[in-house]
């Protein structure tokens, strides 16, 4: 059987029923623009160690990142066992596939200069539609988790948020449309206790609020993401701020927690992530501020 034609029976069997749209969607673009032309027309069996290490090489060779490179051979992996496991071929070798080495990616957050100018910004000129970029600054949450987020999720007599679902973008019928899924991962479904000093403004906010959604939009299923994305970047520009993307206010948060002495297991917990070494690993190494702070303080011990 050639590959193309295995990989549209493993598609259609084993990943659309299994997986959500978003990682369908993402599998099949895979296939669609690396994959297939490469190696779609050799018969699985022709598949061997040289020949897949030259498609991970010559990938890597194309410019793409090492995130995407391991992205495809995933995919690749994925695919070639369960045609094993099925007895649709003997054997596989994607054990003898060297991935190039990913790094983790740098962590960008704004400064609390920076941080002061946004949210001074949004409070002073009332921005209603922009309070979600304060509250991930306060939460740690994902846009996604934000944009899906109704006023059923957010207790304000308990002062918790439940996370149960995100949302993401999808080009349907020469438009975007919004589609709401379960959130990341498992351990992405969540409660976040909120602080006390933003619970006052989120009430405030609910008031000022015109449908079900935390942040509405112009649409009746609240702001869509790329818009929000776009509303932030205006933002920035305004206050005449270096660029960075959404995601920066969630490392921002991370690392204002740290610098406030939260634990890691704690922080871990709060941002969904599946152990505490994700975390560590992730912001420890950010904070040489803190760390300078912390050796000063050990420092004068001497004498």
């Amino acid at each position: 059987m050639k590959y193309k034609n295995w990989l549209n029976e493993w598609l259609a069997l084993y990943v659309k029923p299994t997986t959500k749209i978003r990682t369908y969607k993402k599998y099949q673009r895979q296939i669609e623009l690396h994959i297939l032309p490469a190696l779609g027309e050799f018969e699985l069996h022709e598949l061997m160690a040289t020949v897949l290490q030259r498609f991970t090489v010559d990938l890597s060779e194309k410019g793409l990142s090492a995130n995407t490179v391991n992205c495809i051979i995933s995919v690749l992996k994925s695919s070639l066992r369960r045609a094993v496991l099925l007895g649709v071929t003997d054997t596989e070798f994607t054990m003898a596939i060297v991935r190039p080495k990913q790094r983790e990616k740098q962590v960008d957050c704004f400064s609390k200069e920076e941080q002061r100018k946004i949210e001074q910004y949004i409070f002073e000129k009332k921005k209603n539609k922009m309070f979600g970029v304060v509250l991930c600054l306060y939460t740690g949450l994902r846009i996604g988790e934000l944009l899906s987020l109704t006023w059923d999720d957010v207790d304000l007599q308990k002062g918790i948020i439940t996370v149960s679902k995100s949302c993401h973008d999808s080009w349907e019928n020469g438009e975007y449309v919004k589609i709401t899924d379960t959130p990341k991962t498992d351990c992405s479904e969540r409660i976040i206790p909120i602080p006390k000093q933003l619970l006052i403004r989120l009430r405030e906010h609910k008031k000022a609020s015109s449908g079900n959604y935390v942040i509405f939009g112009e649409r009746i299923h609240g702001a869509q993401i790329r818009s929000y994305q776009k509303s932030f970047e205006l933002l920035l520009k305004r206050l005449k701020l270096p660029h960075k993307g959404f995601h920066s206010l969630r490392h921002t948060f991370a690392t204002r927690a740290l610098e406030c002495g939260m634990d890691i297991k704690t922080l871990s917990e709060i941002l969904g992530h599946k152990n505490p070494m994700v975390t560590l690993n992730r912001y420890a190494h950010s904070l040489l501020e803190h760390k300078t702070e912390m050796m000063n303080r050990l420092g004068k011990l001497l004498l």
